[in-house]
């Protein structure tokens, strides 16, 4: 077959699955941007033929390696680590580490190809990146930590730099293990430069970075909603996780008049039926950084809530649904529940959260529904204005970081509503319009290298 050939939109997700067997988050992610991709590449017969989508989906490349440390007891143990560079088509590859058991070489090929897209969508010159390791940071001492994190250091730092691959943190990668990772790169290299963003704000971090995420996805909320009129004020909403973007989602929430009844974490949810105060939000964010406690224990504090355990929130009655913990988190017969429960607006705080089948099901409802890579760019926005403020040796005040913060999702939903509008109606495909403005761009400053 000619690469000049077309293939359909099954060929070249079976073809995806084949060369990367085992990988079914990775194989996902994909299908998810080629449903939309395929469509509109139709008559453009210029990424056809330079298969640019074919090697989007093939990573730059993927680093794998192992990490030895030493506990407190003397015990030699051994994870296993990756970095994945996916595109750096339009800047350097940005993207963050995630410490959790659940990591996979699989997870962090479908995280590091949404941030491509997710990247792009910013408007800032970032490729899109991943990486991280099956280690598990909790129930660990703050020198285990420190022990890792400087040896995985040892290893990563050869691979990335501030105009190479600026790492961030996520899941399990916090202030702390930032600090550690920068003082080893710092230590190994000698140098002083923007490699890691998330950091203190001692050593060149940036204000608001820390909430960036979780008011992102609600000021994405809030601009779906102002397209048809309406407000995140008086509405209902439900939370999933209980972590930095889950609380400040909450926390903005509840600053817009929202009433939110929700947050999870992997023990179970609990539901408030008297709404969440900033009082409240301020005690899980004082649980969950520096107690590191579960959230059941919220509704032994407050009066009047519930613990439910081995559940997810998406049963509770509301108008507006914020999923903020993990990927494929919300399945299709939540999606349904969500829809006959009169939800009437979706966004995404964490990185893919609702499965195919959800998906299908929000965008056949034609409710407003945010995929990750529009929703929770904010976080992303906040760390390449970080990058900028250490390459410049600047400082930005908090209020032009949120006055930047909001322009940039204002922009993102704008850009969204472009390629996503469909025709003669005022519904718009946010999935489609995500998909297809990140692809673009992406895929243009691709065809300007030639066959690279």
């Amino acid at each position: 077959m000619a690469v000049t050939d077309h293939v359909d939109l099954n060929t070249f997700v079976e073809g995806v699955r084949k060369r990367n067997p085992g990988q079914p988050e990775f194989v996902q992610a994909v299908q998810e941007v080629a449903e939309d991709i395929f469509d509109f590449m139709q008559d453009k017969e210029k990424y056809h033929k330079a298969q640019i989508l074919r090697r989007i989906a093939e990573p730059d490349r993927v680093i794998s390696f192992r990490v030895c440390w030493e506990d407190d007891k003397g015990n030699i143990r051994v994870q296993r680590a990756w970095r994945v560079q996916n595109n750096n088509a339009i800047g350097p590859y940005k993207g963050g580490l995630r410490f959790h058991p659940s990591v996979t070489e699989s997870v962090l090929k479908f995280l590091a190809f949404e941030q491509t897209f997710k990247n792009a969508l910013t408007g800032l010159p970032m490729g899109g990146g991943k990486g991280g390791s099956n280690f598990n940071p909790k129930g660990k001492s703050d020198n285990e930590v420190m022990r890792f994190c400087q040896s995985l250091m040892t290893e990563l730092y050869r691979h990335i730099g501030a105009d190479v691959d600026v790492p961030a943190g996520d899941i399990g990668v916090g202030g702390r293990e930032i600090g550690y990772m920068f003082g080893q790169y710092k230590r190994l290299t000698n140098v002083f430069e923007g490699v890691l963003t998330g950091k203190g704000l001692e050593y060149g971090g940036s204000l608001i970075r820390t909430e960036a995420t979780g008011y992102g996805a609600t000021y994405f909320l809030q601009n779906m909603l102002k397209t048809q009129g309406k407000d995140i004020a008086g509405h209902t909403v439900v939370i999933s996780g209980s972590g930095n973007v889950a609380t400040h989602a909450a926390e903005k929430c509840t600053q817009l008049g929202g009433k939110v009844l929700t947050l999870s974490d992997s023990e179970g949810f609990i539901y408030d039926p008297a709404g969440m105060t900033q009082e409240k939000i301020d005690w899980v964010k004082e649980l969950k950084n520096k107690r590191r406690g579960r959230i059941s224990e919220y509704a032994k504090e407050f009066k009047g809530s519930e613990f439910h355990a081995g559940k997810t929130p998406w049963g509770v009655k509301c108008d507006l649904a914020l999923p903020c913990a993990t990927q494929n988190e919300l399945l299709g017969p939540d999606a349904d529940t969500l829809l006959n429960n009169g939800c009437i607006a979706v966004s995404e705080g964490a990185n893919m959260p609702t499965n195919l089948e959800g998906v299908h099901k929000f965008k056949a409802a034609n409710i407003l529904y945010a995929p990750g890579k529009a929703a929770n760019a904010g976080g992303v926005a906040v760390s390449g204005l970080e990058m900028s403020q250490n390459s410049a040796r600047i400082s930005w005040k908090e209020e032009e970081l949120q006055r930047l913060l909001q322009d940039i999702m204002s922009g993102i939903h704008e850009r969204c509503a472009e390629y996503g509008g469909k025709p003669g109606t005022k519904v718009i495909d946010y999935v489609r319009g995500a998909n297809i403005a990140g692809f673009k761009k992406v895929a243009d400053a691709m065809l300007a290298y030639g066959i690279t």
